[in-house]
């Protein structure tokens, strides 16, 4: 894929994984929760892993996947009060910080689209500064559908005016950028390297970077090529 900066307007990126590491949701999930929950409950920590697993797998590709309240109820825990047990494992992935500066300087609209929700934000732009950057935010559940579901795109036009041809999407989920493909987003990248406890694996469908340097060009040039693979 050829990036000409000058054909594109609008860049939309999503959160987790993509500008900040994964590896602080992949341990709370995974991890912390369970323990609470296994603590809770007075069973063991792999019976509350496989357990809380299948309730999680339940909820995917639906907004009740990022939803704090749901699993609050569901789980009868503080979820937020637990991330904020954590979050001193919130983090911005390299070169996020550059490639914002970058956007601003070319005057390009950037929003941050993400299925999380708003305890989840608050708490991860509190935690990393960064929410200045962005013209706006807007999360799935103001939009009424997860980024998965093929109508999303068309409706975050309510929130965000955009051309699609003209916008480029940096996520780091291949099936949130295959409905934006659908939808005619021009400009669809997989951020592979989504936490720094994980070796990143390229998309074989999109093209794909390990960090948002590889979208800046050299001094005097306004396009660079990123490939599949």
């Amino acid at each position: 894929m050829i990036i000409d900066w000058n054909t594109i307007d609008t860049v939309l990126l999503d959160m987790d994984g993509t500008l900040l590491d994964r590896h602080f949701d992949d341990h709370f999930w995974l991890e912390h929760v369970p323990e609470r929950w296994a603590a809770k409950n007075g069973a063991s920590v792999e019976h509350a892993r496989t357990h809380l697993h299948a309730l999680f797998k339940s909820q995917e590709q639906t907004l009740n996947w990022t939803d704090l309240d749901y699993w609050s109820e569901r789980l009868k825990l503080d979820i937020p009060q637990l991330k904020r047990e954590v979050e001193h494992l919130i983090a911005v992935h390299p070169f996020v910080v550059e490639f914002l500066l970058f956007l601003r300087q070319h005057r390009k609209n950037i929003w941050l689209v993400t299925n999380a929700h708003s305890k989840t934000l608050d708490l991860k732009m509190k935690t990393t500064r960064i929410g200045s950057y962005f013209d706006g935010i807007v999360s799935a559940h103001q939009v009424g559908l997860p980024k998965e579901d093929p109508g999303f795109w068309e409706a975050l036009q309510r929130f965000v005016s955009y051309d699609p041809a003209r916008t480029l999407l940096g996520e780091d989920s291949e099936t949130n950028l295959a409905t934006a493909a659908q939808y005619g987003i021009g400009y669809p990248v997989y951020i592979s390297r989504f936490s720094s406890r994980v070796h990143p694996k390229p998309s074989t469908a999109f093209a794909s970077i390990e960090y948002f340097s590889a979208l800046i060009p050299g001094d005097g040039e306004t396009a660079i090529t990123i490939s599949k693979g």
